[in-house]
């Protein structure tokens, strides 16, 4: 009787255990999205990643119309 509450529980605890390293296993075969760099729009500020922005020398644009507008006056 006790031998068998035994082989039960060391069963259970084998299932859990293998379940645990499985999703644990899987969690860590996920990539970490890498961090982007960001431009500011000289016309109007927003912020936006580097490879969507519109640059003109070292001056970066958030849109082909802001571009041609040119960079406005920060006071």
């Amino acid at each position: 009787m006790v031998l068998r509450v035994v082989l039960i529980l060391l069963v259970v605890g084998l299932i859990v255990w293998l379940l645990g390293t499985r999703s644990r296993a899987r969690k860590g075969s996920q990539q970490v999205p890498r961090p982007q760099a960001f431009a500011r729009c000289a016309h109007c500020g927003v912020h936006l990643p580097v490879n969507d922005a519109v640059r003109e020398g070292d001056v970066a644009y958030c849109s082909e119309a802001h571009r041609l507008a040119g960079p406005r006056d920060r006071r």
